[in-house]
């Protein structure tokens, strides 16, 4: 097995140590460079070109959020954030991730002394991450919209972040009603909606148990103990909290939220983005089946092509586009106008 080359910036040479030795004696990594702050990083990667790297928050002379910003702009390549300031639910890990982080890891510390025995299994998975180039940016919104009636059910997982606000950044204040199944812990997912409320127009919040959905709302499934599901009522859609084990891996799960949908799969238009494994695959394909239109973020775009590769191969995406082109066609298909045909642009791909 060829070992993946990783580049450890950190301004502490203790942490650095550390997290050296744990990934070579793990046996699938050869550190290739450390470096103490960006500025060395920056020279560091140009000479070694590594598979991935881990970066810390908090370093002289440029910050490391900074340079992830700049590294993600100018050279796009996984990135794990190893940090006393990305522990769960930290603002700061909101940021890396959306700047485009594949992952983030809190420091070892009182509260959370185990957090490096997890270290070499996610810094794998990481290196695996396909880093889209971030040149491109989603269309403005529309400068009118009138909803049609069809909810927009979206799955999400790693690279989720980054994905679901370029995706909402395309949305009008009166977008359809979009409820979201984002696999993350459940004090991330707190910071992740109080980050998108100041940064889209539509009124993003977490889902509330009993809340009926209108234009102009999107919902996060909370996660935590509960999966999120829909009920239909005299045509009202409405969010269940559901406590359960892990569906598909996951809680929440995107499967649990599409198959709660498929009383009412002809309202539907379900998204599949990025993320690891095949949560949400096999519950578009019963949608898809059931009535609804269904959409797969394709291969290009996706940080890890994982859960809609596995809804196209086995049918359960009417059409794959481009993250960028995600917004587009959502409005496109639940605006007035669009073709109220089940499967009308099932060859479209």
């Amino acid at each position: 097995m060829c070992k993946k080359r990783v580049v450890v910036v950190d301004d502490s040479a203790v942490i650095r140590a550390l997290v050296r030795r744990h990934l070579t004696e793990d046996g699938r990594f050869i550190v290739v460079g450390e470096a103490g702050d960006p500025f060395e990083a920056r020279e560091v990667i140009k000479r070694v070109n590594p598979d991935v790297i881990t970066l810390d928050v908090e370093m002289p002379r440029m910050d490391g959020l900074s340079f992830l910003e700049k590294l993600m702009r100018l050279r796009p390549l996984p990135v794990v954030m190893f940090s006393t300031e990305t522990h769960k639910g930290s603002i700061a890990a909101i940021e890396a991730l959306s700047l485009g982080a594949v992952d983030c890891i809190g420091k070892p510390n009182a509260a959370a002394p185990d957090t490096i025995e997890s270290l070499a299994e996610r810094v794998f998975i990481a290196s695996n991450a396909r880093i889209p180039s971030r040149q491109t940016s989603t269309a403005p919104p529309p400068s009118s919209y009138s909803w049609n009636g069809k909810y927009v059910l979206v799955g999400a997982s790693t690279g989720g972040v980054d994905a679901l606000e370029r995706l909402l950044a395309g949305y009008p204040a009166d977008c359809p009603p979009t409820v979201i199944a984002q696999h993350m812990p459940e004090s991330f997912l707190v910071s992740f909606a109080e980050r998108l409320s100041n940064r889209v127009r539509p009124d993003v919040t977490l889902a509330r148990d009993g809340e009926r959905l209108q234009a102009g709302m999107v919902r996060i499934a909370p996660g935590g103990a509960n999966h999120l599901v829909l009920s239909e009522s005299r045509k009202d859609i409405t969010c269940r909290l559901r406590p359960g084990e892990k569906v598909s891996g996951h809680r929440p799960s995107v499967d649990m939220l599409f198959r709660s949908a498929r009383p009412f799969a002809s309202r539907v238009l379900a998204v599949l983005l990025t993320g690891m494994g095949r949560d949400g695959a096999y519950g578009m394909l019963e949608l898809r089946q059931a009535g609804a239109q269904t959409i797969a973020q394709d291969r290009d775009s996706s940080v890890v092509y994982g859960m809609p590769r596995v809804a196209t191969e086995i049918g359960g995406a009417n059409r794959t586009l481009d993250l960028d082109r995600i917004a587009a066609g959502i409005l496109e298909e639940t605006g007035r106008g669009a073709s109220a045909a089940p499967n009308a642009r099932a060859a479209a791909k």
